[in-house]
């Protein structure tokens, strides 16, 4: 059975027909990616799946259950990770209370915080950081960490959910060439290993040609083009649309 099932899904705004009747499905383990120019639609789709926005029409299924129009919280609660394009942490609070305070609300235990939150989860919270490589800033507030560090630390608090689908929007967006290459690297691993559904939105190229088992292509709100990478490179409307005429060199 397929994590995500997305059927027929469609949103507008006044007269503009943000995505119109977008259909496909991510499996475990697999790492999709979701392109297009600006304005394509992938936003507005990316948050009809976590509950941000109700679709018009179409519907939203996580392993097999019904999920179309939940909550954002209602969708964490069933399985369901997020990361954002700007990064979204609690900075006066360490790496480790952030990771924290994300594996309460998984085991619900967000009403027991009049407890010194350095207790709760330490040694969960620990393991997870140092599989993500940033042990050795466990202890540090979020609020002076380098951009490439916060993205890991988004991560984590994704993964503490223990997710069975992973939603990252532009994960690798302001981080320099070689963070990119090591966290969607890090990320693929992860998700090969626990059996996680990946979608991601991304507009550095590389990024999405080196770690993506599979491409949609979304323009003007419509799916034109689903496939694997190099496929995708080589579609003529793909390339109008998008890549542009230099596409096929490379990767």
């Amino acid at each position: 059975m397929a994590t995500l099932e997305v059927e027929g899904i469609q949103k507008s705004f006044g007269g503009v027909q943000a995505v119109r009747g977008v259909s496909f499905a991510v499996e475990p383990g697999e790492m999709l990616a979701l392109i297009g120019p600006n304005g394509a639609g992938k936003s507005t789709c990316f948050n009809m799946l976590n509950g941000q926005l109700r679709p018009d029409a179409g519907r939203v299924r996580l392993q097999g259950r019904d999920i179309t129009g939940l909550k954002p919280r209602e969708v964490w609660r069933l399985g369901v990770g997020r990361t954002f394009q700007i990064t979204a942490t609690f900075g006066s609070m360490t790496v480790r209370e952030n990771v924290q305070m994300a594996l309460l609300s998984h085991h619900r235990r967000l009403g027991q915080l009049w407890r010194p939150v350095a207790r709760m989860d330490a040694a969960e919270a620990d393991a997870l950081l140092a599989r993500l490589g940033m042990a050795g800033q466990a202890g540090r507030p979020c609020g002076i960490l380098a951009y490439g560090d916060l993205k890991r630390v988004e991560l984590a608090i994704a993964l503490a959910n223990q997710p069975a689908l992973l939603l990252m929007d532009e994960p690798t967006a302001g981080m320099a060439p070689q963070e990119r290459v090591s966290l969607m690297a890090l990320t693929a691993g992860i998700a090969r290993e626990r059996g996680i559904a990946v979608l991601f939105t991304e507009h550095d190229m590389d990024v999405v040609f080196s770690h993506a088992d599979r491409i949609l292509v979304l323009d003007r709100g419509a799916l034109i083009a689903e496939g694997a990478p190099q496929a995708v490179r080589n579609d003529p409307r793909v390339r109008e649309v998008y890549l542009g005429s230099g596409a096929t060199s490379g990767h």
